[in-house]
């Protein structure tokens, strides 16, 4: 059959709440043209993010019921440990509340001014919490990758040979460790093969230098890799998923993103020391090592979320929903960074918008426009979100798992087709108040 379907039923249901196009151009003069800064109430189809915004399953929902809320030596967080030990073989599991929480930890003890990170790309939490230590943060990803109409697949992949050439540049004592985004968020949402993981790791133990995965998206991330791989065909996710964790040496996660959970994450090493520090640095602002700011029952919503995840069922109608949203409106002409990836679709703002210069945010204009005409709420990752750092200027439309039908789907490509037809109308925007961190949460615009 080609028709596709989700692999689950609606056991219960929310409203959206349908704007007439004068109120949404009241909102967006009010949020200064910044969606971070409308209501999700005035939203219709919300794809901001991916993070925090699943549905949650009846396991999941049984499972909050059962949740331990001891303060020390909850029973949730030894069930989500025996699961989370299982899939990524770490020695250690220390629970967040989110995953940018894992990662300020990890770099306030690794990281000092002067310190350089390489990674495939890093996205704007993990880029920020880096360079709050001094530390420096480099993208290097594969050439390819500057095309974003280049169909090849794994394009998410790090240059292995840049990566080596940094190291032996900038001297193996200055980089603390190695980050892999799989998949890999700012490059398009685009995986990264078992071979270049593995090629990766090969140049860290060359220089002594830890591999960590940044692993919010690992089980689409596998599926990938079963799909486009050579010789993982017959592999379950779960057995690509396990050799992916054993060729790190520690992980970030955000249990926001591939456990379907609205919150929480956790921070994982096979590093005895370090995990000592980190555990320490952990009690001073999350909390005790057996609850890391989390509710027993979201450890518990997460052990689980992390069990369903890698169901084939699932995951073969997650990337083929979002390749579906990504063709349908490519094959009617409009650039996206190809080939679609598995959480999001990005589309080139810059190619589609050649009218409205890069400082002018085109981006932007285009998120601003689809709300205006449609009620859709996406975001901007290019100049807003990254600055000078941006390589391209980029709208992605972030799919919340287990959230909208084919038939929201159908209406976001219809909007966005109806925007494309006059492309040509749309003009720029200038920053007229901005904070010095993250602005694109916050920063405000007037049109041009």
């Amino acid at each position: 059959m080609n028709t596709i379907i989700e692999p689950f039923r609606i056991k219960s249901v929310e409203p959206l709440h349908h704007s007439t196009r004068e109120e949404r151009e009241r909102l967006l003069e009010t949020a200064g043209y910044n969606l971070f800064l409308i209501e999700a109430r005035h939203i219709l189809i919300d794809l901001l993010t991916d993070s925090g915004t699943s549905a949650m399953s009846t396991g999941q929902w049984a499972a909050v019921m059962r949740g331990d809320e001891s303060y020390a030596g909850s029973e949730s967080f030894f069930r989500l440990k025996k699961v989370a030990d299982e899939l990524t073989g770490f020695r250690h599991m220390i629970p967040t509340h989110q995953g940018r929480a894992a990662e300020r930890i990890l770099f306030t003890v690794l990281c000092k001014p002067g310190h350089v990170v390489p990674s495939n790309t890093h996205f704007d939490t993990t880029r920020a919490n880096i360079e709050f230590t001094g530390a420096r943060a480099v993208d290097l990803p594969i050439p390819e990758a500057a095309d974003t109409q280049a169909r090849i697949d794994f394009k998410g992949n790090m240059d292995v040979d840049a990566l080596d050439r940094l190291i032996r540049d900038e001297g193996a004592d200055r980089v603390p460790l190695i980050m892999l985004t799989v998949t890999n968020n700012s490059g398009g949402g685009q995986p990264v093969s078992m071979a270049n993981i593995e090629a990766v790791k090969e140049v860290a133990v060359r220089y002594g230098i830890p591999l960590y995965l940044d692993a919010c998206r690992f089980a689409e991330n596998a599926w990938f890799i079963r799909q486009q791989e050579e010789g993982y065909a017959s592999w379950s996710p779960k057995r690509i998923a396990q050799k992916m964790f054993s060729l790190a040496d520690g992980c970030t996660f955000s249990a926001k993103k591939d456990a379907f959970a609205n919150i929480g994450g956790f921070l994982s090493t096979n590093d005895d020391r370090l995990a000592a520090q980190e555990t320490n640095l952990l009690i001073l602002t999350e909390g005790f090592p057996t609850y890391g700011g989390l509710a027993g029952r979201d450890l518990d919503a997460i052990a689980v979320g992390l069990e369903e995840v890698l169901d084939p069922d699932y995951l073969r109608y997650r990337i083929a929903s979002t390749g579906y949203l990504g063709r349908h409106i490519a094959d009617h002409g409009v650039p996206i960074v190809e080939p679609p990836g598995g959480h999001a679709i990005y589309i080139d703002a810059a190619r589609m918008l050649p009218q409205i210069p890069r400082h002018e945010f085109p981006a932007q204009a285009l998120a601003v426009e689809l709300y205006r005409h449609a009620g859709i709420r996406s975001v901007e990752i290019g100049s807003v979100m990254f600055g000078a750092a941006a390589r391209h200027e980029l709208l992605r439309l972030a799919i919340p798992r287990r959230v909208y039908t084919q038939s929201h789907i159908d209406y976001v490509v219809e909007a966005i087709l109806e925007v494309n037809a006059r492309k040509s109308h749309l003009r720029g925007l200038e920053i007229v108040e901005e904070p010095p961190f993250l602005r694109h949460f916050s920063c405000r615009f007037r049109p041009l």
